[in-house]
């Protein structure tokens, strides 16, 4: 611990430390618990004598900031009561950071103040929330991963836990380059980027493709984090607008005669908010279009493990003969969120600037945690897994929708999710989402509005519902407080009041 002392003052080099310590803890820089150094030790780095450490600790001890046990040590007791603060030193005047932001920074701090302010946060106990739109944790194969990652600990720690290359650890692309041709995308190895999750590969894709003033094609309604990735690098956003079949081929085609965006952002499966996969001659069109005004796609791979049909639809990448997609693919769903692991396929020319802007970045992603992932691929564990939670998550979005159709007024109406986390409700005209989820909260049920998902915020009358995160028993109950909300409304419409927001996973 350093602690500034001044010899030539004429406050006891005790009374200083004692002081110092003193603000700390009022600060709680030091919290209740915390064991202060032995008087030995911070004598010795202080350069006093012990007697003047044990003299500052006693004086602690006596007035209530401290306690001391005999042969364990001096432990922080908190702030006395009725203490004041101890004075800090004067400082210079504080620097103007928010002046200092850079054009970025500041879009992502007004997305981000979007964001919070249309979300419930943290909910009260007996809200049921339908908010969250994440895997459930309960559901977690948290023993088996342990122990993969214990073995490739004790089998190859000393190079995983090395500088790695950047491209990503070699059985795990292998594996990868396996695992897509499930679903028909053939990618090689070495065509695979690891990336720490989706939202990188947006980042990275940004930074390689972006210059302030571009402009980026996006479906509507869309995954929020991606917009706002795309504005911090100045990009403006044109809408396609979506329908059940996917984002409109001919709204795509007007715009590309128009305008001239750098790329086309989509999730062509199980697509969030609302749960729906791009139909086959929907996904054939858009491809043409892109091909043929020379606009690359990103698609954003939604696992097509957690496919609820018969058979997951191809990613468009699987279809794509022109060289004009990027594919962004997770185990976020499907694994666990905090090992923030995904990987990129990119056209050859587009992969080693990808690859550069990684190394930029970050050097590499874990390979400790990629070699995790991998051996517990290797022995068939992520597919019982999938299998398991696949199930629990198609039982919950028949719990839901079999919900809405008892419970929900006729004039509401809601997408069938083919795959995902969520659904995408729609209530009748004149009643808005944001406005009225102060009325679910009290009465006892959160969800996200939907307007977040729109580029032009004109999502207003729309409210996403995630039910894997729900318990499957009380997702009737949560369903039929909502209705019941939703009835108050029509017969007593909303007047304006203060939005409250949703995470906008």
């Amino acid at each position: 611990m350093q602690i500034p002392l001044d010899r030539d003052k004429p406050v006891p080099l005790a009374r200083q430390i004692q002081a110092h310590l003193e603000r700390l803890i009022t600060a709680r820089l030091l919290a209740p618990g915390v064991k202060l150094p032995a008087t030995r030790e911070l004598a010795q780095s202080l350069g006093v004598n012990r007697a003047t450490v044990a003299l500052a600790y006693e004086e602690l001890v006596a007035a209530g900031w401290a306690r001391a046990h005999v042969g364990q040590g001096t432990f922080v007791a908190g702030p006395p009561a009725g203490a004041a603060a101890p004075a800090a030193p004067p400082a210079a005047r504080p620097l103007n950071w928010s002046a200092l932001l850079s054009r970025s920074a500041r879009i992502v701090e007004s997305d981000g103040e979007r964001a919070r302010a249309a979300a419930p946060g943290a909910v009260r106990d007996g809200v049921i929330s339908f908010a969250g739109g994440m895997p459930d944790s309960g559901l977690f194969p948290t023993d088996a991963f342990r122990r993969a990652l214990n073995e490739v600990v004790r089998e190859e720690g000393e190079s995983l836990l090395q500088y790695y290359p950047v491209g990503g650890y070699p059985p795990l692309r292998r594996y990868l380059a396996t695992y897509l041709l499930r679903f028909g995308l053939e990618a090689r190895a070495e065509d695979i980027l690891i990336v720490n999750g989706s939202q990188q590969g947006f980042d990275l894709i940004a930074r390689t493709l972006l210059d302030p003033g571009d402009a980026v094609a996006i479906e509507q309604p869309t995954y929020p984090r991606a917009m706002q990735v795309f504005r911090s690098f100045g990009a403006s956003l044109l809408a396609v607008d979506r329908d059940a079949a996917g984002p409109r081929v001919d709204a795509f085609e007007r715009l590309l005669e128009r305008q001239v965006p750098k790329f086309f952002y989509c999730q062509p499966c199980a697509h969030n908010p609302t749960g729906l996969t791009i139909r086959r001659d929907v996904a054939a069109g858009l491809l043409a279009a892109a091909a043929r005004h020379q606009v690359p796609v990103v698609e954003d791979g939604f696992d097509g493990s957690l496919y609820y049909g018969a058979r997951p639809p191809a990613p468009l990448k699987a279809l794509d003969r022109d060289g004009v997609v990027v594919y962004i693919g997770t185990f976020s769903k499907v694994l666990f969120p905090g090992l923030r692991l995904g990987w990129l396929v990119a056209p050859p020319p587009l992969a080693e600037r990808l690859r550069a802007a990684k190394q930029l970045a970050d050097l590499h992603t874990s390979a400790l945690i990629q070699a995790a992932v991998h051996r517990f691929c290797e022995r068939r564990l992520l597919d019982r897994h999938v299998a398991r939670i696949a199930a629990e998550y198609r039982r919950r979005r028949d719990t839901l929708v079999a919900a809405l159709k008892r419970r929900m007024p006729e004039d509401v109406t809601w997408t069938e999710p083919e795959g995902g986390f969520s659904l995408l409700v729609t209530l009748p005209a004149g009643l808005d989402a944001g406005a009225l989820l102060p009325r679910a909260l009290e009465r006892g049920v959160a969800y996200t509005p939907g307007a977040a998902f729109w580029v032009d915020d004109s999502g207003e009358r729309t409210l996403r519902l995630s039910f894997s995160s729900v318990p499957g028993g009380k997702i009737d109950e949560g369903v039929r407080r909502l209705g019941e909300v939703v009835r108050a409304a029509r017969r007593r419409p909303a007047h304006p009041v203060e939005r409250v927001a949703a995470p906008t996973v």
